[in-house]
């Protein structure tokens, strides 16, 4: 899937909940998908941050995304798919318990 798929895909689950008024209980459900934006912000921010005072920039890790810095420690790109897609079903099924718990409402 490309950027258009995916652009569609994240544009249309936005929408929705948006509509249902659920735009936090998203945030948990598509925590993964949070996460690794948060991680390409934190290195790009470290990296421009520490640039002036060291004159090259230092990371956090060692690339961005973080699925691929999970590549360069020697993980496989299946394991790392797997774990993160265990990690994104563990996620959904918290967001669908506290939306069944009603405490969303």
């Amino acid at each position: 899937m490309g950027d258009v798929g995916s652009l569609a895909i994240g544009g249309a689950l936005a929408g929705l909940a948006t509509l249902s008024r659920t735009e936090l209980l998203m945030a948990v459900i598509a925590a993964v998908f949070v996460l690794e934006t948060l991680f390409v912000l934190l290195q790009m921010s470290y990296f421009k941050t520490t640039r002036p005072i060291t004159g090259t920039g230092c990371r956090i890790f060692r690339i961005a995304p973080i699925h691929h810095h999970f590549e360069h420690l020697g993980w496989d790109e299946v394991t790392v798919v797997v774990r993160f897609r265990i990690i994104a079903g563990m996620c959904v099924a918290a967001g669908l318990g506290i939306f069944h718990a009603g405490w969303f409402v």
